[in-house]
C-alpha cells in the first residue's frame, strides 16, 4: 500500500480502535511526529514501523498492493447494477483487507445497494397492498353492472409498477456511469444513499 491510502488506513484504523495518535506511537515505540507525518502522507514509514504498525492495528500493510485494483473496483460498481447486495458483499469482504480502494468503494456500493433494495422492498409492498384496497372497496362498494372496470385503484395498481422500473433504471445508470468513472481514475458519487456501513 503506498501513501496517501497508507496513512488513511493507519488513521481510519486507530480511530477504529479508539487510539489517539499518542497512544498508538507509544505502544509502537515511535515518535508522535512519526505517527502524525504517516497518517498526513508526509514520509514511507520504514518496513520495521510499518509490520510495528499492523501488528497493533490487525493489518496487514506489508501485502502489497492489490493486483488488477481497477479491475476489482470496476466489478464492485458493476455489480451495482444489478440490485443484488451479495454480490459486492462478497467482493468487498474478499479483497477489504488487500485495498484500501476496495474497502472504501465496497462500502458506498453497499450503502447504495442497501438503500435500493429497501426502495424496492416498499415498492413492492405498495404494489402488494393496492390489489388488498381494491378488493376491499369492490366488497363493501360494488360497481354497478356494465360500468367501466378501470377506476382509481386499478390505476394505482398499474402506477406501482413505474417506481419498481424507475428504481431499476437509476439503480443500472448509477452503476455504468460510476464504473466508467472509476476506470477513468476519476470519483465516484452514489446519490440517495444512507451510510449503513461505515
Amino acid at each position: 500500500m503506498k501513501q496517501p491510502e497508507l496513512g488513511m488506513k493507519v488513521s481510519e484504523l486507530r480511530q477504529e480502535k479508539g487510539m489517539t495518535q499518542e497512544n498508538l506511537a507509544e505502544i509502537c515505540e515511535i515518535s508522535t511526529r512519526t505517527v502524525q507525518r504517516i497518517e498526513s502522507g508526509e514520509v514511507d514509514p520504514r518496513l520495521f514501523t510499518l509490520n510495528t504498525l499492523g501488528e497493533v492495528l490487525e493489518f496487514d500493510f506489508t501485502a502489497g498492493d492489490l493486483e488488477n485494483e481497477t479491475l476489482w473496483l470496476a466489478a464492485l460498481h458493476l455489480s451495482s447494477t444489478l440490485s443484488i447486495v451479495l454480490i459486492p458483499l462478497l467482493i468487498w469482504s474478499w479483497k477489504k483487507k488487500q485495498s484500501y480502494k476496495v474497502d472504501r468503494h465496497g462500502r458506498d456500493v453497499l450503502n447504495f445497494q442497501i438503500t435500493i433494495t429497501i426502495l424496492l422492498f416498499v415498492s413492492v409492498l405498495c404494489l402488494m397492498l393496492a390489489p388488498v384496497a381494491l378488493i376491499i372497496r369492490d366488497a363493501s362498494n360494488p360497481p354497478p353492472i356494465g360500468s367501466p372496470s378501470l377506476g382509481v385503484l386499478e390505476i394505482m395498481v398499474i402506477g406501482a409498477t413505474i417506481p419498481l422500473f424507475l428504481i431499476g433504471l437509476f439503480t443500472f445508470y448509477q452503476g455504468i456511469k460510476n464504473t466508467i468513472r472509476v476506470l477513468s481514475d476519476k470519483p465516484y458519487y452514489y446519490p440517495l444513499s444512507i451510510k449503513f456501513v461505515k
